[in-house]
C-alpha cells in the first residue's frame, strides 16, 4: 500500500498496516525532520522492521537532494539476515511502483569468516585464524613477494578484485551475505574487500554494533559514513552493556604468558631485519618523527584493528622519543608486562582508579602516560614494518597494548580490580586484572556526535526514562507504543504461593528452601498437563537450573512430567543447545509436546523466538538478578550514583526487569499468535518491581491476576486457552479496527481521527 505520513510518501509492502506501525512512522519521520536522536519502544510481533525500513527508504527517496543513508546494526547474524530479506520485499515493491529511480545498493557487511569464499582459508577454525589466514595471502608485502616468487601462495579472488581495481563495483540491488558469497563466485572476486569498498557507497548498510561502537573496528570500517545518515539500533536493550563490553579488557596469567612469547619473537624479527634490512627500520623511524596521521594511506589489506581510543587530534602528534626505536618500544612493553605480573601475584581483591594505576607504573616501571597512550598505535606500526601476517597469534600482546593505551587515555569512568580468585570457586587460584569501563556513554557518544539521527529501537526499553541518563544523550522523540489486539491474546499471571499456599520466590534466603523447588515443580507438572505442545521455563542462572533439576529428579517430579511432554535443557554448549532447540521443535512438530528449559541473560533469551506452537507458555522463574557480589558490578553501581545519581536499588531491578520482559516477549511473535506468561515470584507483586515491566504486557496484566497460588493460575489458563480456540475476526471490526488498509488511512486523515489513534 502507498500513504502519506504528512510530506513523505510511504511505500509499505502489505496491503495492511497496524495502527501502531503507522504510528511509529509517524514519530520516526518527526525525529528525522528534527535531525535529532529518538528512543521508540515497540511491542514484539507487530512488525517493527519493516516500519523502520519502508519509512526511511520512503524518505530517503521523497528527498532526492540530501542523501539519507541509513546504516542498520543488529546483534547478530540471523537478525541482519532477517532484515536484509525484508528490505529485499520491500525494494522490490519500490522498483515495481517507481520503476529505476528507486534502486538503491544495500548490503550486510560480516567478518571475514562469513564472507569469505577461498575454501583454503575458511579452514580455519575461528575468526581470528581466518583473519590471519587471509593477512598471509593478502598483505602488500606477500603480495610483493608473490610477483618474484610464484611458490609463494596468495588469493586469487583477491588478485581478481585488486586487477579489476576500479570496475569491481557492485550493480544496485539488495545483497545479503548469501547473495555477496556468490555473486563474488562468479565474478572471481573477493566478497569481504569488495563488500568493505562498497559500504561507502552503499543507501543501507546493515552490519553489527560491534562495527559503530567498538572503537578498534569502526576506526577501520565506519570512518567514511557521512553525517547525514541515519543509526538504528534494532534490538537495543541491552546496548549499554554492549557499550561497557567494548572498552573492557581483562588479563590472565596466560595472556601475560603469551605476551612474553610474542615480545621475544618480535624481538628475534627485529634482529632478523637489522642484518637483512636496517633501512626499514630507519624509514620507520623517520616515520613516526612526524606523528601518526599517515597511517590513514595504508593499502586496505594491511589495515588492521584501529585504536581503541585516540581522537585524530593526538594521531597527529609524533609518538614520544622513548618508544620510536623498536627495540625501545619492545623493552618498555616487557617493563609493562613484568609490573602487571607482579600486580597478579596478590592475595586480596584490589580497586583502583585509572589515574593512581598510572602513577604508579610510572613510580614502578617508569612508563609514563603519554608512553601508554600510544602503545597500540607504535605496535601496529611495528607489527607492519616486520611484515607479520599471523595476527591470531599476537592477540594476547595486542590485548595488553590496548590495556595501556586505554588505561592512558581515559581518567574517569573505569576501574582497575585484581581478583586473585573467582568467588565462586575460593579454592582455585585464578588471578585475573580487569579494565572494566562503567560508562556506557563513552563508546555512544561518537555516534551521537557524528550522525544526525540515531534510533534505539526495541521491544523492552521499560522504563524509557532511564537510557537517556545511562547513555547521556537527548533524544527528541521517546515513546513507548501499546500493542492493538482484535482479542486479548496475552495472558500475564504473577505467582506469589503454591497450593499449600507456601510463598515462593528466588530469593537468596529462600532459594535453599525445599519448599520452593517443590512449589515450582508442581507448576509446571500442573501446566504440561494442560496446555498443549511447546512450553519455556527460564531459571535466573545456570546454577540454579541445574540445581532445581537436580531435585525435580530426586524427587520424580521430573518423571511426572517426562509422561505429558519431552524434556531440552540449555547448555553452556553452542552446539548442544542447537541440537535441543531442533529437538524440541521437532517434539512441538510432531504433537507430542515438550518443554525447554532455559537461563535468563543466556543465547536462547536473546535471539531465539518460541513463536506460535512453539511457545504456548512462558515461566519466569524468579527475577533473573545480576550476580550482586561481582566486584565489576558493585564499582558500576557506585559510578552509576556518583555520576548520574541512579540508585543502585533502581539499576539493578531495572536490569533484572528488561532481562524478564526479554524472556517472556519470546512468546508472541505476531497478532495471530497466543500465550501465556507466569512471572513465578512473590516479589513480582510489589509495584515498584512490577511497574518497570514494558506497557504492552502491564495493560493486559490485570488485578486479578497479581497474586495466584498454582490451582488458581491452572484456572485461568483453562479458560484462557479455550477462549484461544474459539474463532474471531483478524481485522477488529468490532469498534476498534487493528488492521487498516489504504483506504481506511485515508479516510481517516481526512475526517482528523488520525490523531486520534495516534494518542
Amino acid at each position: 500500500m502507498i500513504f502519506k505520513v504528512e510530506d513523505v510518501t510511504v511505500y509499505f509492502p502489505y496491503d495492511n498496516i497496524y495502527p501502531e506501525q503507522y504510528s511509529y512512522m509517524v514519530e520516526l519521520k518527526r525525529a528525522l525532520d528534527a535531525k535529532g536522536h529518538c528512543l521508540l519502544e515497540m511491542p514484539t510481533g507487530t512488525g517493527k522492521t519493516i516500519a523502520l525500513l519502508s519509512l526511511i527508504t520512503s524518505y530517503a527517496l521523497s528527498k532526492p537532494l540530501n542523501l539519507v543513508k541509513l546504516i542498520y546494526c543488529t546483534r547478530t547474524v540471523h537478525e541482519m539476515e532477517k532484515t536484509l530479506s525484508e528490505l529485499k520485499l520491500l525494494h522490490n515493491y519500490q522498483t515495481l511502483h517507481l520503476g529505476p529511480a528507486a534502486k538503491i545498493l544495500a548490503i550486510g557487511l560480516s567478518s571475514r569468516k562469513n564472507l569469505c569464499v577461498n575454501s583454503m582459508v575458511l579452514a580455519a577454525e575461528n575468526r581470528d585464524s581466518v583473519d590471519a589466514a587471509c593477512r598471509k595471502r593478502t598483505a602488500s608485502w606477500v603480495r610483493a613477494l608473490a610477483a618474484e616468487n610464484p611458490n609463494v601462495e596468495t588469493c586469487d579472488f583477491f588478485e581478481n578484485y585488486e586487477k579489476a581495481a576500479s570496475e569491481a563495483l557492485l550493480p544496485p540491488g539488495v545483497y545479503t551475505l548469501q547473495d555477496l558469497r556468490a555473486f563474488g563466485k562468479q565474478k572471481g572476486w573477493c566478497p569481504y574487500f569488495l563488500a568493505r569498498h562498497m559500504v561507502q557507497f552503499a543507501n543501507v548498510v546493515v552490519y553489527s554494533y560491534q562495527y559503530l561502537l567498538d572503537p578498534k573496528v569502526a576506526g577501520i570500517i565506519s570512518k567514511e559514513m557521512q553525517k547525514e545518515s541515519v543509526v538504528v539500533f534494532d534490538e537495543a536493550h541491552n546496548i549499554d552493556n554492549v557499550c561497557i563490553e567494548a572498552l573492557s579488557v581483562s588479563v590472565r596469567r596466560q595472556t601475560l604468558e603469551g605476551a612474553t612469547r610474542n615480545l621475544n619473537r618480535i624481538n628475534q624479527e627485529i634482529e632478523r631485519f637489522k642484518t637483512t634490512d636496517a633501512g626499514r627500520l630507519r624509514a620507520e623511524y623517520a616515520r613516526l618523527v612526524e606523528g601518526l596521521a599517515l597511517r590513514g594511506n595504508l593499502p586496505i589489506a594491511d589495515a588492521w584493528l584501529s585504536n581503541p581510543a585516540l581522537p585524530d587530534d593526538i594521531l597527529k602528534e609524533a609518538v614520544p622519543g622513548n618508544i620510536r626505536r623498536a627495540e625501545h618500544f619492545v623493552h618498555v612493553l616487557h617493563r609493562l608486562v613484568l609490573y602487571l605480573r607482579g600486580r597478579l601475584d596478590t592475595e586480596n581483591v584490589e580497586k583502583e582508579g585509572p589515574v593512581n594505576f598510572v602513577a604508579s607504573i610510572n613510580a614502578h616501571a617508569g612508563i609514563d602516560q603519554k608512553t601508554l597512550k600510544f602503545c597500540y598505535d607504535r605496535l601496529h606500526s611495528l607489527m607492519m614494518t616486520l611484515e607479520i601476517t599471523d595476527t591470531d597469534d599476537f592477540l594476547h600482546i595486542q590485548t595488553i597494548c590496548d590495556f595501556a593505551t586505554l588505561v592512558g587515555t581515559y581518567t574517569r569512568g573505569f576501574s582497575i580490580i585484581i581478583e586473585p580468585f573467582d568467588e565462586r570457586m575460593p579454592h582455585i587460584p585464578d588471578p585475573v586484572l580487569q579494565l572494566s569501563c562503567h560508562d556506557a556513554s563513552l563508546a555512544i557518544k561518537p555516534v551521537f556526535d557524528r550522525f544526525q539521527s540515531v534510533v534505539i529501537t526495541s521491544g523492552t526499553l521499560s522504563p524509557i526514562d532511564l537510557y537517556p541518563r545511562l547513555l547521556n544523550f537527548h533524544p527528541v522523540v521517546s515513546r513507548s507504543f501499546k500493542i492493538s489486539l482484535t482479542r486479548d491474546c496475552i495472558c500475564p499471571m504473577v505467582l506469589t504461593r503454591g497450593s499449600d499456599q507456601l510463598p515462593v520466590s528466588t530469593k537468596f534466603d529462600m532459594r535453599s528452601d525445599p519448599g520452593v523447588a517443590r512449589n515450582y515443580g508442581k507448576l509446571l507438572v500442573e501446566m504440561v498437563s494442560i496446555v498443549p505442545d511447546g512450553i519455556v521455563c527460564f531459571f535466573v542462572s545456570y546454577s540454579y537450573m541445574d540445581e532445581i533439576i537436580a531435585t525435580w529428579n530426586d524427587s520424580g517430579i521430573l518423571k511426572e512430567i517426562m509422561q505429558h511432554k519431552l524434556v531440552f535443557i540449555e547448555t553452556q554448549d553452542v552446539v548442544e543447545t542447537t541440537l535441543a532447540l531442533d529437538n524440541y521443535r521437532k517434539a512441538c512438530d510432531c504433537g507430542r509436546g515438550a518443554v525447554f528449559f532455559s537461563v535468563a541473560r543466556g543465547k536462547v533469551a536473546e535471539g531465539i523466538d518460541f513463536d506460535r506452537h512453539y511457545g504456548r507458555l512462558v515461566i519466569m522463574f524468579g527475577v533473573p538478578f545480576q550476580y550482586t557480589l561481582s566486584k565489576i558490578l558493585l564499582a558500576r553501581l557506585e559510578y552509576l550514583r556518583d555520576t548520574f545519581q541512579i540508585k543502585e536499588g533502581d539499576f539493578l531491578t531495572f536490569d533484572a526487569l528488561r532481562q524478564a520482559a526479554q524472556c517472556v516477549g519470546r512468546v508472541i511473535r505476531s497478532k495471530a499468535d497466543y500465550g501465556m506468561m507466569i512471572f513465578a515470584d512473590k516479589r513480582y507483586s510489589r509495584h515498584d518491581k512490577r511497574s518497570k515491566l514494558p506497557g504492552w504486557i502491564l495493560s493486559h496484566l490485570r488485578d486479578a491476576h497479581l497474586n495466584l497460588s498454582t490451582d488458581m493460575a491452572l484456572h485461568i489458563a483453562r479458560e484462557f486457552l479455550r477462549k484461544m480456540a474459539q474463532p474471531y475476526d483478524k481485522s477488529g471490526s468490532s469498534g476498534r479496527k487493528t488492521l487498516l488498509s489504504q483506504e481506511d488511512l485515508e479516510k481517516m486523515s481526512n475526517d482528523g481521527s488520525i490523531n486520534e489513534m495516534l494518542y
